[in-house]
C-alpha cells in the first residue's frame, strides 16, 4: 500500500450458498425418522399376526416360506393355509403399492407425493383391519383369521412398495435381514456410527414395535390395532405437510446416506 493513499476495506467473504442439486440434511433426516416409525408399524403388525392370527408373519415372507415347508412336513393344513394366504396377500399388496407409488427414477423428491398417497392407501387397509378386529372383540374366530391375515399382509405389501419409491439402496421397513447384515459389516469395518445409525434405528424400531404389538395383542387386544393405525396416520399427515413442494433429494438413487436419523 502506498503511504497516504486512501485505504479500502477488504471485500466481505462470500457466503456459502446451497450446492446445486442438493438440499439441507434436515428433510433427509425427517424422512429417515418417518421410515423408522413405519418400521414400528411393521413390528406391531407382525406381532399381532404371530400371536393372534395363526402364528404367521405378515411382512417376513421368507419366514413364511419356511413355515409353509414346516406345515407341509407336519401335515398341518391350517398353518399351510395361513402362510399361503399371507404370502399371496403380500404379493397383491406389493403389486398394488408399486402401481400407485410408481418408480423412483422419474421423481427425485425427498418424499414424493405418491409415497404419501400410497401410505394413505395402507392406512385405509389397516383401518379396515382395525374395524374387523374390533368387531371380533380382539378374538377372531378361525374362519375370520385368514381374512385378517390377508388384510394385514396387503397393508405391509403396500408399505414396502411405498418405501421402495424413495430409490435409496438398503432402505426398507419390512425385509430387514439385509439391514442387519449391513450393520454387522459396518461394525466389522469400523465405519463411523453415523454411516449406519439409521439402520440401527430401524432394527430397534422393529423389535420395539413387536414388543408393543405382542403386549397389546395378549393383554389388551382391543387396543392393539391403534398401535398400527395411529403411527401410520401420523406419518401420512407429516409427510403430506412437511414435504409439500418437496425439493430434489441430495441422495442419488442407489446410495446409502451417512446422515443419522
Amino acid at each position: 500500500m502506498i503511504p497516504g493513499s486512501p485505504t479500502t476495506a477488504p471485500p466481505p467473504p462470500a457466503k456459502a450458498g446451497p450446492v446445486p442439486g442438493r438440499v439441507p440434511v434436515a428433510p433427509v433426516r425427517l424422512r429417515a425418522m418417518l421410515v423408522v416409525v413405519l418400521t414400528v408399524v411393521t413390528g406391531v403388525t407382525d406381532a399381532i399376526g404371530f400371536t393372534k392370527l395363526g402364528g404367521v408373519f405378515t411382512s417376513v415372507m421368507t419366514g413364511n416360506m419356511v413355515l409353509l415347508g414346516v406345515a407341509v412336513g407336519r401335515g398341518s393344513m391350517v398353518l399351510a393355509l395361513h402362510t399361503g394366504v399371507a404370502f399371496l396377500a403380500y404379493i397383491a399388496g406389493g403389486f398394488a403399492g408399486a402401481h400407485i407409488a410408481g418408480t423412483a427414477e422419474h421423481d427425485p423428491d425427498v418424499w414424493p407425493r405418491r409415497v404419501t398417497i400410497t401410505l394413505a392407501v395402507e392406512l385405509g387397509v389397516l383401518t379396515t383391519f382395525a374395524v374387523a378386529w374390533e368387531a371380533t372383540g380382539g378374538r377372531p374366530a378361525v374362519g375370520v383369521t385368514s381374512l385378517l391375515i390377508a388384510v394385514n399382509a396387503i397393508g405391509l405389501g403396500v408399505q414396502s412398495s411405498a418405501v421402495l419409491r424413495f430409490g435409496v439402496s438398503g432402505l426398507s421397513t419390512t425385509y430387514l435381514t439385509g439391514t442387519l447384515t449391513t450393520v454387522l459389516t459396518s461394525i466389522a469395518r469400523r465405519d463411523r456410527f453415523a454411516s449406519y445409525a439409521r439402520s440401527v434405528a430401524i432394527l430397534c424400531a422393529l423389535v420395539g414395535g413387536a414388543c408393543i404389538g405382542a403386549l397389546a395383542a395378549i393383554r389388551a387386544p382391543l387396543v392393539a390395532p391403534f398401535f398400527q393405525v395411529v403411527p401410520l396416520a401420523a406419518v401420512v399427515a407429516i409427510g403430506a405437510i412437511a414435504f409439500r413442494g418437496s425439493e430434489p433429494s441430495s441422495e442419488p438413487a442407489g446410495t446409502i446416506p451417512s446422515a443419522a436419523p
